[in-house]
């Protein structure tokens, strides 16, 4: 439970220096500038759209940290089995990363007003997410042909379950980075593209970090680490 806890404390801590640097906290009636305009609020509802997301990624790091507290608790039980790692995994990383990394650059290219490079930067992007997908498949299947099935083994079923619940959480964002797509090819690099390719960015950057921690969980990285903090307690 106490990993639980230190995992839900870095994303209450990871949330509220996000809220800070989206200045929630600062003090609008101090501020200088024209009356009813807020700073850094104004008619665009970028603050309140990053808002919005950032509540739901920290609800969806709590789930995840949930998951992560059911897997640590039941691996101390004697039926655990760890199935071996897919080695496409390594694989599905890599693209993941890519995946992320074109975001960025989308998301540069908005900023900077070059809608060639943002096409290509949101397409790129689409194209590796698919590619991680695919991979995520081959990976089950690697599973399912080495007789490690869904209701084999609980250890088995959390990396069914953990990996499954990433990949749904994947397909969600590609609804959202095929409405920026759409945009990008009706508006280009407009203010309010940039705005749809900044939260996806934001969302695909938050996802990679939950795959690298589920990656870190499933490959028993995360054991060794405790049991070495154990022993320095000890």
């Amino acid at each position: 439970m106490s990993v639980v806890i230190v995992f839900i404390l870095v994303i209450a801590g990871i949330s509220f220096w996000w809220l800070a640097q989206q200045r929630l906290m600062s003090k609008p009636w101090l501020e200088q500038g024209a009356a009813g305009v807020l700073p850094g609020l104004e008619s665009t509802g970028v603050p309140t759209a990053k808002l919005g997301l950032g509540v739901f990624l920290a609800v969806v790091g709590c789930l995840f940290a949930l998951f992560a507290s059911a897997y640590f608790m039941r691996m101390e039980l004697s039926d655990w089995r760890a199935p071996p790692l897919p080695s496409v995994l390594w694989l599905n990383t890599g693209l993941l990363i890519l995946s992320s990394v074109a975001l960025h650059v989308a998301v540069m290219a908005a900023r900077r007003n070059q809608p060639d490079m943002l096409r290509l930067a949101l397409v790129a992007g689409g194209l590796t997410t698919l590619a991680f997908l695919a991979g995520q498949m081959t990976a089950w299947r690697t599973l399912a042909d080495g007789g490690y099935f869904l209701t084999g083994n609980p250890a088995t079923s959390f990396f069914y379950l953990l990996t499954g619940m990433h990949a749904l959480h994947i397909l969600g964002g590609l609804v959202g980075l095929g409405w920026a797509m759409a945009g990008a090819w009706r508006e280009g690099a407009s203010a309010r593209i940039a705005q749809r390719v900044e939260l996806c960015a934001m969302y695909w950057h938050f996802l990679l970090l939950i795959w690298l921690a589920l990656l870190v969980l499933l490959a028993g990285w995360a054991n060794d680490f405790i049991d070495l903090c154990r022993q320095l307690l000890t």
